[in-house]
């Protein structure tokens, strides 16, 4: 008799959880936290907000995590936010195989194809920032209607012949061999310098940046340093007809200021925004000036 109670109350059960699981309303609103790009290559996106669409790609060695207080900003003023982490780093998959700024390009059209995201903002950060310009004239600004580049790794990063700003080859091959040999002293190496002064981040601050470096593939940050010391974007700078605004730390040591009037000099329809107070870490160092002017900027 026990079994026959115990088996007609473990039917109910699953009768009234079945009942639950069909009734639900889903809390989620189904978008996309990873967009394939390619076989077996999955991209994390973060997809927040209702409205106008802003679209940020992070910097190296970062992910779009480095986003967090833009993205609750931009929500909460009436925006649609996208970020996303490019392959090689962060949550996203991390293949072997080729890391440069045509590949991190062609992801990218292939996730707003996807999204079907058009007349968005584009930002882009350091290496993000010469990957979007990148994008914008491989592409002629497809699903895009205004550039915002944050202390953009661009028009070069490394000095030429007939190009007296940034680092030296050497300088960078330094990087690549440390890279290679104790990429945490690398990373410790940059964060010193990621500031306007070595304590211009609070500790906290600091330490979050550092964990969001060391998710990063390996292999992806050796290979997207080359595609620094490597990457020549002057030509494609008077391709951009777009409107594009240039926010810049005049304190920057690993892009310096100069970076920001070159591409000014090469984009027609462009500003810049100086950022007085900042080194490379403006989105930080002046957060409220840097949210207030991206909203101005999205807004025009």
């Amino acid at each position: 008799m026990k079994t026959v109670i115990a088996f007609i109350f473990s039917i109910l059960i699953s009768s009234n959880t079945m009942n639950a699981q069909t009734t639900r309303v889903p809390a989620s609103l189904g978008r996309e936290e990873y967009v394939e790009v390619e076989n077996n290559v999955n991209l994390h996106i973060t997809d927040l907000g209702e409205g106008k669409t802003v679209v940020l790609i992070h910097g190296w060695p970062l992910s779009d995590a480095m986003y967090e207080y833009q993205y609750q900003d931009l929500v909460q003023k009436g925006f649609r936010v996208v970020g996303i982490t490019l392959r090689g780093f962060g949550k996203s998959d991390m293949p072997y195989g080729k890391y440069d700024y045509d590949v991190y390009a062609d992801d990218i059209k292939v996730v707003l194809d996807k999204l079907h995201i058009e007349d968005a903002t584009l930002g882009g950060f350091s290496m993000g920032g010469a990957i979007a310009i990148h994008y914008v004239a491989k592409y002629d600004a497809a699903h895009i209607s205004k550039l915002a580049l944050f202390g953009a790794a661009a028009p070069v990063w490394t000095k030429r012949a007939d190009y007296p700003y940034g680092f030296s080859k050497d300088d960078v091959n330094g990087l690549i061999q440390l890279s290679m040999t104790d990429r945490p002293q690398l990373l410790e190496n940059f964060g010193k310098i990621f500031g306007a002064t070595e304590t211009a981040l609070p500790i906290g601050l600091g330490n979050w940046l550092g964990g969001i470096n060391l998710e990063a593939s390996p292999y992806a940050t050796t290979q997207s340093l080359i595609a620094l010391r490597e990457s020549d974007l002057r030509s494609e700078l008077p391709q951009i007809k777009i409107a594009t605004a240039i926010f810049h730390g005049v304190k920057d040591k690993i892009c310096e200021f100069a970076l920001a009037e070159q591409m000014h000099k090469g984009i027609k329809n462009s500003y810049i925004v100086r950022f007085e107070n900042s080194g490379h870490g403006l989105f930080l160092e002046e957060l409220e000036k840097f949210n207030t002017e991206l909203v101005n900027f999205i807004e025009k």
